[in-house]
């Protein structure tokens, strides 16, 4: 007796967005690194070749005399050695107060949590400019001014809120029982939050350290403020050294901003899967 074998099922073909929307995406994708481009084929021609051409004209020459000048004018070396001491120094501290402060509203039983989270929350709230004056005011009466350490205090204060908003969300989708279960073997907060909850937080953790490490290179407005010596300035403030000596020399400042944000587009560039799948995995859990 033959057996005649069932055909396959056949798959459904998935969604398709067609031409149109391939060719919109085409469209916006250019759109959004033009400027990119732009900045790089500036950065690499002769000043004379961009005055005689115009911004928008292919080189005719090509140079990286631009971007040695930049690095001495900007005083990179100095520039770069002190924002990277600031971002060793308040991102790790950032991101594990961040952590403790959202497993605390995601898993203890603490007295008036809900109105600690909503004032947390408040923080995304408030614009940095009218913060300016309070702040300067705290930090040259504490002695702070001119100084990378005063920067992370209102580094903290701005960073936090959005943090604990990530990771809160993602701690509150740890199961119970893991952590009941700990408890049970006789684990305490801290070594339920150290050895269970950081572990599993993982990817949460990583996307939140990444953009908190690009917001800190990228900081301006307070370290305008606060720093006022060029041994003590960081990359962004670094970048108006560039304003009377290069203000025709065009070149020589697409130079200074591509090497200011080289560090930005390598993270980016490398890291990009973590910070996209940090920020969704709470939501597509549970």
């Amino acid at each position: 007796m033959t057996t005649v074998a069932a055909p396959p099922e056949k798959l459904k073909p998935g969604p398709r967005g067609g031409f149109g929307t391939t060719v919109g995406m085409t469209i916006a994708a250019l759109v959004w690194i033009s400027p990119l481009v732009l900045l790089v084929i500036t950065g690499v021609r002769p000043l004379a070749d961009f005055v005689s051409h115009g911004p928008l004209s292919w080189p005719g020459t090509f140079t990286l005399g631009n971007f040695a000048d930049a690095w001495n004018i900007g005083n990179f070396a100095t520039t770069y050695r002190n924002s990277t001491v600031l971002l060793l120094l308040k991102v790790p501290l950032g991101v594990f107060v961040s952590a403790m402060l959202a497993y605390a509203l995601a898993k203890l039983r603490i007295r008036f949590g809900a109105a600690i989270m909503y004032t947390v929350f408040l923080g995304l709230t408030i614009p940095i400019y009218i913060t300016i004056v309070p702040v300067f005011v705290m930090a040259r009466s504490a002695g702070l001014t001119d100084s990378l350490i005063g920067l992370v205090g209102p580094y903290l204060a701005f960073g936090i809120p959005f943090e604990v908003l990530v990771l809160q969300s993602f701690i509150r989708q740890i199961p119970d029982e893991i952590i009941e279960a700990a408890k049970i073997d006789g684990a305490g907060p801290w070594r339920v939050f150290l050895t269970i909850v950081l572990p599993l937080s993982l990817p949460a953790l990583v996307t939140v350290f990444i953009l908190d490490a690009v917001a800190t290179w990228n900081e301006f407005l307070f370290a305008l403020i606060l720093l006022n010596s060029d041994a003590s300035k960081t990359i962004p403030v670094g970048l108006l050294n560039f304003q009377g000596q290069f203000s025709n020399n065009s070149t020589g400042l697409a130079a200074g901003i591509l090497i200011a944000v080289v560090p930005i587009l390598i993270a980016y560039t490398f890291l990009q899967r973590w910070i996209v799948g940090g920020l969704t995995a709470g939501a597509s859990k549970g």
